[in-house]
C-alpha cells in the first residue's frame, strides 16, 4: 500500500472521524469535539479477544481491517510512536450498547512487551460497562467462567452514592467493570454536568 493511502487508512482508523456539521467549541476545548468515540486496547490473540467482546460481554463486530506496516521507513514511527518495524497484523472495531466503541488491534513489534498494568499503574486503565442488574452480571460472569473481583460493592456515600460495581477481567488480564445507578447518583441533584447514562438521550 502506498505511503499517501496508508496514511489517510490508518490515521482515520487510530484517530477516528465523525461525520456531521461540527459544533462550535469553547476556547478552552479541542475544536469541534463532540465525544468519546471509541477506546483502543492492543490484544495478544484476536480472535480471542472478539470473541470475548461479542460473546460474553454483547458488544457487536462493526468492521475489521488491516495490516498495515511501513518495511522501509518511519511511517508507524511517526504517526503512532510506535517502533519502525511495528506491524498492526489487524483492526476491529466493536460496538457496546448505546456507549461508544472499542477499537481492537493486533500488534507485533521488535520491542513489544506484555504490561498486565494493574488499576493501580500509571498507565493502567479500565473500561466500564454500564448493566441494569449488577447482582445478574456477576452470576452471569460466574456461569462463564469469568474472573471477577470482590463485590458488586454498593456505594452508599459520598457524590457517588446509589452506584454499585463489579470489576472482571478479560481472559488475558485487561482490567473491566460493570457499573449499575437505576436510581441516579447523589452528585447528580446538584450537577451543572450529568455524566453519560444510558438514561442520557444521545444528541
Amino acid at each position: 500500500m502506498k505511503n499517501a493511502l496508508l496514511t489517510a487508512t490508518l490515521a482515520a482508523a487510530v484517530l477516528g472521524t465523525i461525520g456531521g456539521t461540527i459544533s462550535t467549541a469553547s476556547a478552552d476545548s479541542i475544536p469541534g469535539m463532540r465525544g468519546h468515540d471509541h477506546t483502543g486496547v492492543t490484544v495478544p490473540d484476536m480472535k480471542q479477544a472478539v470473541d470475548f467482546f461479542t460473546e460474553v460481554v454483547g458488544c457487536k463486530k462493526a468492521m475489521s481491517f488491516g495490516p498495515f506496516a511501513d518495511d522501509k521507513g518511519t511511517f508507524m514511527q511517526d504517526l503512532l510512536g510506535v517502533d519502525p518495524k511495528a506491524v498492526i497484523e489487524e483492526i476491529t472495531l466493536v460496538r457496546c450498547g448505546y456507549g461508544s466503541n472499542i477499537e481492537l488491534f493486533k500488534y507485533t513489534a521488535p520491542d513489544q512487551r506484555d504490561l498486565q498494568a494493574r488499576n493501580s499503574d500509571i498507565g493502567g486503565f479500565h473500561i466500564a460497562f454500564y448493566v441494569d442488574d449488577i447482582a445478574a452480571a456477576k452470576a452471569y460472569f460466574d456461569e462463564k467462567g469469568v474472573k471477577t473481583r470482590m463485590g458488586p460493592l454498593p456505594v452508599t456515600e459520598g457524590p457517588a452514592a446509589g452506584q454499585s460495581i463489579l470489576y472482571f477481567q478479560a481472559p488475558w488480564g485487561l482490567q473491566l467493570e460493570a457499573i449499575s445507578y437505576p436510581n441516579g447518583m447523589a452528585y447528580e441533584k446538584d450537577a451543572e454536568t450529568v455524566l453519560w447514562s444510558p438514561k442520557t438521550p444521545e444528541k
